[in-house]
């Protein structure tokens, strides 16, 4: 089985291009910083991965999905290898989505990208008995990000 999920933070706004043919092919690719859970002294905290979209899900990226948004996706690990210029091998491993989503709200996204402070946290709810949590009903339709 060949399936990674990953949540992160985009580096940069995508970069789409479009196949030759008679139907062009949206292909977006985009790099995603993936914070690490432990790390050692002197190394990084975050593992920046490669992705690339195909068709519609390409397209999507493209409108979307802005640099320092924070994207969940779904997809599978390719492996490819060429040989450059020089006859060295390269190698190359991206993650091959099958499915992205938006993993923090749009107003959220706009307090970290414009470095604002965010709104004080909601107080922490308990769960009832039940197991469920009742909706808040103030969020507004412009608050979500489709």
């Amino acid at each position: 089985m060949n399936k990674v999920i990953l949540m992160g933070r985009l580096v940069r706004d995508p970069e789409v291009r479009y196949s030759q043919g008679n139907e062009p092919l949206a292909v977006a690719r985009y790099t995603l910083a993936v914070n690490r859970r432990f790390k050692r002294q002197g190394e990084q905290d975050a593992d920046f991965i490669g992705c690339v979209a195909f068709g519609k899900a390409g397209e999507f990226a493209e409108k979307y999905f802005k640099k320092g948004q924070m994207v969940s996706v779904i997809g599978r690990l390719q492996v490819r290898s060429w040989d450059d210029n020089e006859g060295k091998k390269r190698w190359s491993t991206d993650v091959v989505i099958e499915e992205q989503y938006f993993a923090e709200s749009k107003a959220s996204f706009e307090s970290h990208r414009d470095a604002a402070p965010a709104a004080a946290p909601a107080p922490k709810q308990t769960a009832p008995s039940d197991g469920f949590y009742p909706i808040d009903e103030s969020i507004e339709d412009d608050d979500l990000p489709f």
